[in-house]
């Protein structure tokens, strides 16, 4: 017999979700953690990055006071307090993701680094584990780009950024995506120069109307951007060298060029587990394409052909996928359909489903509908007009909506539901939105499929001969 039912290989978001259900329903399970528990986003990626935004947030507010008729001149950073913030929510979050908390929940917690040894066993610090099933949820690590000099400068990853020892006098940023953008508002926002350098297109995979939006109002912060051209050099100082000769001295770097599977210490071919590049390769239920005792789920599990992986809610998505499979034996699928994707800057970004360009790709005939946020009551009310809703619309569905506005993160919600559950047109228009809020700019964003109907010589006609009758 196993040792045990399950064997979950990683603390983070997918793989704390898996052994919480899996423990209260009875299953024998072990989970395995060689670092600390709760995994990237609590201790060096979500938590502490929105911990630092909210810092930033609050400078730059009291700096653009004064549009309120509010003095309040400009803000003076306490970096001490200000690290202390950022590890306070860290700390506070925490027990929910401890060791003990888990072991209550009935699960084996064990501290070290697993490896497989067999098809069915792994080993940690020597001692050797079995299990029916396996879920390997070992997450990602800061990917370090292959530039001359790179590695013989300090510098900066997610994991070490929040440390904050020191206030940067001019921030070097290595990256446009998610994270890069995000630091670059923060640190922008909490006084200090930052320059952003970026091969291609900042925000990649995300509308580039909206993008274009945030691209305006990262320079209106104080963001010096560098698109389109990747960096040749790193110098001493320390100093980008771009691929056309220009020069980039600052204070500190950032390298935030993307994230890359922790593979390496598994040795998953001794448990034959095909893996590659993107991660451990799984079909669209997340078993291991060569090994049907294995899963995986999170950052490290690369389902061919799907969409955006590296976030913490898909992660508990491919948790919640795995307990229906491994625990009740039922069918189960990723569906990319609407995978919400955020970047937290101000304004924030927000896209679910297909971007403009994505429907073109595949050739889809499609409606583009569009509700600006200047001509939204509550975001006038507030001096903050900035953005926009777009909705990519075929005949009566939804198929994609991108949100650059203040809270986008908790507005495009509604539009990934709306699309999962096929929700008609007709109906998001027709919804009763509470006034004055910003949500009523996605109403308005619907309402306009039907504008040009409404407002037909047709209907005019209609509505004369009806004013007639008695």
């Amino acid at each position: 017999m196993a040792d045990f039912d399950l064997i979950v290989i990683g603390a983070g978001a997918a793989g704390l979700s898996v052994t919480a259900s899996a423990a209260q329903l009875g299953a024998r399970v072990a989970l395995i953690e060689r670092g600390k528990m709760g995994g990237d986003c609590l201790n060096s990626g979500c938590v502490p990055s929105k911990a630092l935004l909210a810092a930033a947030h609050a400078a730059r507010a009291v700096r653009r006071a004064e549009r309120f008729g509010v003095v309040a001149g400009n803000p003076v950073i306490d970096w001490n307090r200000l690290r202390a913030h950022v590890q306070g929510a860290i700390t506070a979050i925490a027990p929910m993701d401890s060791a003990a908390r888990y072991r209550g929940l009935g699960a084996t917690v064990i501290a070290g680094e697993a490896r497989f040894v067999a098809p069915d066993v792994v080993a940690v610090d020597g001692q050797r584990l079995s299990a029916k099933r396996f879920v390997i949820a070992a997450g990602s690590r800061a990917a370090v780009p292959r530039v001359e000099g790179l590695d013989t400068m300090p510098y900066w990853t997610n994991e070490s950024l929040f440390d904050l020892t020191e206030r940067p006098d001019h921030l070097l940023i290595l990256g446009g995506g998610p994270v890069g953008l995000e630091m670059a508002d923060a640190f922008a926002g909490l006084g200090c120069r930052v320059t952003l350098v970026e091969a291609t297109r900042i925000a990649g995979g995300h509308d580039d109307e909206l993008v274009d939006g945030l691209r305006q109002a990262l320079l209106a912060h104080g963001v010096v951007l560098h698109e389109g051209v990747p960096v040749a050099r790193v110098e001493p100082g320390p100093v980008l060298v771009l691929a056309d000769g220009t020069r980039l001295a600052g204070s500190h770097l950032l390298v935030a060029a993307g994230r890359v599977p922790d593979l390496e210490a598994l040795d998953l071919p001794a448990g034959n587990i095909r893996a590659g590049a993107r991660g451990v390769m799984v079909d669209r239920g997340l078993r291991s394409v060569s090994n049907k005792r294995v899963f995986a789920a999170g950052d490290i599990a690369d389902p061919e052909g799907m969409g955006p992986r590296a976030f913490t809610h898909v992660a508990t998505y491919h948790a919640g996928l795995l307990l229906r499979r491994l625990l009740f034996r039922l069918p189960a699928r990723l569906d990319d359909a609407a995978l919400p994707r955020v970047i937290y800057t101000a304004p924030e970004l927000a896209q679910t489903g297909l971007t403009e360009s994505e429907a073109n790709a595949r050739g889809l005939s499609v409606q583009l509908l569009r509700w600006p946020m200047c001509d939204n009551d509550r975001a006038v009310a507030e001096a903050d007009a900035a953005g926009l809703v777009k909705l990519v619309v075929r005949g009566n569905r939804v198929l994609g909506a991108g949100i650059l506005a203040p809270n986008a993160g908790e507005m495009i919600n509604q539009w990934s539901l709306a699309i999962t559950q096929r929700t008609p047109l007709s109906a998001l228009a027709g919804q009763v939105v509470a006034y004055p809020t910003r949500s009523e700019a996605g109403r308005r964003a619907a309402g306009m499929g039907f504008a040009a109907r409404l407002l037909s010589p047709r209907t005019k006609s209609l509505v004369r001969l009806l004013l007639r009758l008695p």
